[in-house]
């Protein structure tokens, strides 16, 4: 089959790279014409609104899908008029707002913080007078890695909190005294078969991901399987076809829901290397109607994202059962420009690769950007 994509970057061409040995081609949709994924397929160069590139798109597949949350849920329907297109719209739309989100973990009997929709200083100054503090004061739509959201610590913050987001429609959340945040997810089919994968344990630096470690360290089993539980419960609802991943906080009290992606996740990156099916290529699977694979555990597993700069190439090759992922971006400050996943015969195998791998970026890190 040929898979378009709605998006270039470094999910969509990891989806080809799984995807091509399948069998399948793929063609991309996006505005830079040398995107990333522009090495594993043709670009359809436009915007992601754009109706005549949707079209251009739709005239060249055989079934569709996209890349990340921030494309529009109005695409996704215009797409799926042509050829069929997984996931659907209505789980794109849930995740694009967070107090939908919210709403939709509320209704599946999930937990979630105190919170409020927010939509002028006034109603933030009220909402802070109903959650308290600290909280954390996010957009409602577009925010990803760290952007987007302004920590409040007292009401004194406010002011500031409010000209940090731009003044867009937010939420306030209850700050959640947490122990980990863990990643839950999986793949659903067509049919309703569903895959879940094995949980890990995220860790973040500035709002972005720095790394995840599976099976998830110093988590209870029992935690474990209640977060797959309610990621089920959450794809069955949406009627969702593909991968989706939701993100718990993990407190004395239990799980408490944080935000879902209804796409290929970065806390699964290392399924490339660690799991018999990889995200990537279930995620094909899926959106193709084609059976889905095993996600079950090669063996203890971890990814460390390479944010900013990429340490030294060689050193990073050197490491026993690294496997480097480059996406072939330039390097600059935030910006995700690949990850190095390892997958060991137990976890202290794993955990000693991690602290060399960790050790490299750290360095690299403080020597500032590489040229490639």
């Amino acid at each position: 089959m040929v898979v378009g994509v709605v998006g270039g970057g470094q999910l969509g061409r990891m989806l080809g790279l799984a995807g091509i040995p399948l069998g399948h081609s793929f063609v991309f949709l996006d505005p830079d014409p040398a995107c990333p994924a522009s090495a594993v397929g043709p670009v359809v160069q436009g915007a992601y609104d754009d109706p005549a590139a949707l079209l251009r798109l739709a005239e060249r597949v055989d079934v569709a899908t996209f890349e990340f949350e921030n494309v529009p849920a109005a695409a996704v329907e215009a797409l799926a008029a042509r050829v069929p297109t997984a996931p659907g719209a209505r789980s794109l739309a849930v995740s694009q707002d967070r107090i939908a989100e919210k709403e939709f973990f509320r209704a599946c009997g999930i937990r979630v913080q105190p919170c409020e929709a927010v939509n002028s200083e006034a109603e933030l100054a009220a909402a802070c007078g109903r959650v308290g503090t600290p909280a954390v004061l996010k957009t409602r739509r577009f925010g990803y890695d760290g952007k987007g959201q302004a920590v409040v610590r007292s009401p004194l913050d406010l002011p500031d909190a409010w000209r940090a987001v731009g003044g867009a429609p937010c939420i306030y959340e209850a700050f959640v005294d947490f122990e980990c945040e863990v990643s839950a997810g999986g793949v659903r089919a067509r049919d309703g078969d569903r895959r879940g994968g094995t949980g890990g344990r995220n860790e973040h630096r500035g709002g972005i991901l720095r790394r995840a470690v599976v099976p998830a360290p110093g988590v209870d089993a029992a935690i474990a399987a209640e977060a797959q539980r309610a990621a089920g419960a959450v794809a069955e609802a949406l009627g969702h076809v593909g991968v989706l991943a939701v993100e718990f906080f993990v407190t004395a009290d239990g799980l408490v829901a944080n935000e879902m992606a209804p796409r290929v996740h970065n806390s699964a990156h290392w399924s490339i290397d660690g799991a018999v099916t990889s995200q990537f290529a279930n995620h094909v699977r899926a959106v193709c109607d084609e059976p889905l694979g095993s996600t079950d555990l090669l063996g203890p597993s971890a990814m460390v994202n390479l944010v900013g700069s990429m340490p030294d190439r060689a050193a990073l090759l050197a490491v026993p059962g690294a496997r480097l992922h480059d996406y072939a971006k330039a390097p600059r400050p935030g910006r995700k420009i690949g990850h190095v996943n390892v997958c060991a015969p137990d976890e202290r195998v794993r955990d000693a690769q991690l602290r060399v791998l960790e050790d490299l970026v750290e360095r690299a890190a403080g020597a500032g950007a590489r040229p490639r």
